[in-house]
């Protein structure tokens, strides 16, 4: 079975994570998944897989050579909330021409705003309707590791490896993916993530993480008899959006610099909410990132009296360098790997995070490497079916013996 046919039957699942839950895996469906997932390592060989109470997926295809490194595969289950997964009606443009793709709801995908796309002209292209995202993101890394695991467990694969161990797992969306991971259950001696990106990347330089609530509490009153008696908590809240500095947004920033990012906000009268996301690849600046948020809080309880605006901000992961660069091998055997299978490696600062930012904290240094889909977390996202497959050759080449 090629990648891409592991990939349209992945999609159909729903599982999306949800960060107000406090279960792991957060939603259900996540489990449905993996339950499916464990079924299917077994039927190709894969006799030690199974998935733990907390929904983690994990397995492995023993050595068939003495002297070697064991080396871990990670991908994802589950997909963002905040655009809708289901119903998931994806279609293939077979030898896309390079212009503009327009799905079946009207939305278009434009080379010219899109430049990944300018590569897949003459590929086949896996795009949604326009309702809803793909989920390629993360489920291409999943197929793409399930097919090399089909390719060595056959009987006729002549590829040497040493143990390859093999984990999926839950909640990565909302920064929880690595929270249970089962690091000296796994058995890797280093691993990668196969999570998004372009053919050939090679990412092991990441944000600093925190995310950031803030609950401000008002007074409400009539409007009529309202005068220096209200304290309208929308509008605190408000004020304090304000506050941030406007063009350190994602929509005007880029490379190495960070971001104040609001993704949720609700209120009224009495009691509003903003949720934000605090980004930064510097730690010096991440810090000072924080300090900022909390600052204008005080700012604001010294203007509206004490306990009228509440900012708790708590850390997700920090940037993987700081670990990566001390196994820099690893990440020479990923350009190896790319090489072998014809493509030049790149690697270039991402501006966001992986499962592998935490479990390289926690003793199990993990890059990054590419499964070839773009536009994740959204309803143009696509990936190009020649790409999953020249990702799951890189995939080969880069277990192999060496």
């Amino acid at each position: 079975m090629r990648a891409y046919e592991r990939l349209l039957k992945y999609v159909t699942f729903d599982t999306a994570s949800c960060e107000s839950a406090a279960t792991c895996p957060s939603t259900p469906g996540q489990k449905v998944f993996g339950a499916y997932l464990v079924e299917e390592m077994q039927k190709l060989g894969i006799s030690d897989a199974h998935m733990d109470d907390n929904g983690y997926v994990y397995g492995s295809i023993p050595a068939n050579c003495d002297g070697q490194s064991a080396i871990g595969l990670i991908a994802h289950m589950d997909t963002v909330d905040s655009v809708p997964c289901m119903p998931m009606n994806p279609r293939i443009i077979e030898n896309y021409d390079g212009g503009v793709v327009t799905l079946a709801s009207g939305a278009t995908i434009d080379p010219a705003v899109y430049s990944g796309l300018k590569a897949c002209k003459g590929k086949d292209l896996i795009v949604t309707d326009g309702n809803t995202i793909l989920g390629a993101d993360d489920k291409a890394g999943i197929a793409e590791i399930l097919t090399l695991a089909e390719q060595l467990l056959d009987a006729g694969s002549s590829v040497k490896h040493g143990k390859i161990c093999i984990g999926f797992t839950p909640d990565e969306e909302i920064g929880s993916g690595a929270d249970l991971f089962d690091v000296r259950g796994f058995g890797a001696d280093f691993a990668y993530t196969v999570d998004g990106g372009d053919v050939g990347g090679i990412d092991y330089e990441t944000f600093n993480a925190a995310s950031g609530r803030v609950t401000v509490h008002g007074v409400s009153i009539h409007p009529g008899s309202a005068k220096n008696r209200m304290k309208h908590a929308g509008l605190i809240a408000m004020e304090f959006n304000s506050m941030l500095p406007a063009h350190e947004v994602p929509a005007h920033t880029e490379g190495y610099e960070g971001f104040y990012h609001l993704t949720e906000m609700s209120g009224n009268e009495e009691l509003a909410k903003l949720d934000y996301i605090i980004r930064d690849h510097s730690r010096e600046k991440f810090e000072e990132r924080k300090a900022y948020f909390t600052r204008v809080a005080d700012y604001l309880n010294a203007k509206y009296g004490e306990g009228t605006v509440d900012a708790q901000v708590k850390d997700s992961y920090y940037n993987m360098r700081e670990v990566i660069e001390q196994h820099m091998e690893i990440v020479e055997r990923a350009e190896a790997a790319y090489r072998a299978v014809g493509v030049e490696p790149y690697t270039v600062p991402v501006r966001g995070g992986t499962d592998g930012c935490r479990l390289s904290f926690m003793g199990l240094p993990c890059p990054n490497i590419a499964t070839g889909g773009m536009n994740g977390h959204g309803r143009l996202e696509c990936i190009a079916v020649q790409d999953m497959d020249k990702m799951v050759e890189m995939l080969s080449a880069l277990v192999a013996a060496n």
